[in-house]
């Protein structure tokens, strides 16, 4: 009897997760056409129908909800059976499945991935980048071995490692009327002054908390949908934001008139590490998590 590969068992996992051809052969990294293949051939090898196609959409089935399911728990085991034998290796070689979020991403990656090619060349990295509860489903679903987020975020079955504390920064236009950064006071702020980013950006929650903004007329409605809008917003004098201390130097700030000025209160988030608990990882979590805080 033939039993379906972890590829198909892969592919179909994903599918179910996005309902989507495309976006879930992008997370596998092969072209939509072999994507497609591949779940035509799980469907014909366990003889039943686990996608509806139409044109607008893709539905998965019933019973193929329920393939799904076991699916990711094959995979899990499988990944705990290879999980074993990685103590006989070197640290940080093979295959490493890492997500990251998008406000951390752009600042400490460009530096920190070159230098960890060097010191690791055995190392294959898988990066996903993605908002914070995506990544953290797809590291519970097993499609992730471990993710780059900032803390704290609620989060259950996981642990954590802190790496270390990025400080916000009020970040405005050079020569803006709307604040003295020299001599910055919440309560000096006009109505609907401050941006920010959209619900769902761990970086809009951890700026709320950090920074103390509890006078919600203060924040603009009008929300931006990535950190590029936010600092094109900023750039455009359209009010002031809070920037993690990261973005300082990166390329996200360049040509543009947007300065950073610390702030004096104890305002911060945490970048860290979490993976699923139970992991036989954890060492290389670890020493990966050392290399970014030393790196960034």
């Amino acid at each position: 009897m033939k039993y379906p590969s972890t590829k198909q068992l892969r592919y179909f996992a994903a599918l179910s997760e996005t309902e989507h051809f495309g976006r879930a052969a992008d997370a596998c990294f092969v072209s939509q056409s072999a994507f497609s293949s591949a779940i035509a051939e799980l469907e014909q090898l366990l003889g039943v129908q686990l996608v509806d196609r139409t044109r607008r959409r893709v539905t998965i089935t019933a019973l193929g909800q329920q393939v799904a399911v076991q699916a990711r728990l094959c995979l899990r085991d499988i990944e705990s059976l290879v999980d074993m034998t990685r103590g006989e290796r070197e640290p940080l070689a093979g295959e490493l499945r890492l997500g990251v979020i998008p406000t951390i991403a752009p600042f400490v990656l460009p530096t920190a991935l070159p230098k960890l090619r060097r010191k690791f060349p055995q190392l294959d990295l898988y990066l996903i980048e993605d908002q914070t509860q995506r990544i953290y489903d797809r590291l519970m679903d097993g499609e992730l071995d471990v993710i780059l987020l900032a803390l704290p975020w609620e989060m259950t079955g996981t642990d954590t490692a802190e790496l270390f504390q990025d400080r916000f920064c009020l970040a405005y236009r050079k020569g803006t009327e709307r604040v003295d950064p020299e001599n910055y006071r919440f309560n000096r702020l006009t109505a609907e002054s401050i941006l920010l980013l959209q619900e769902g950006h761990c970086l809009r929650d951890h700026a709320l908390a950090a920074c103390k903004i509890r006078n919600t007329q203060k924040i603009r409605p009008f929300a931006a949908s990535s950190l590029l809008t936010l600092v094109e917003m900023v750039d455009a004098d359209l009010g002031i934001t809070f920037l993690p201390e990261l973005a300082r130097d990166s390329a996200l700030l360049k040509n543009t008139q947007v300065k950073l000025a610390e702030l004096e209160d104890n305002s911060y988030r945490t970048i860290g590490l979490a993976w699923r608990k139970g992991s036989r990882r954890v060492d290389e979590f670890k020493l990966l998590g050392e290399f970014l805080a030393e790196n960034r």
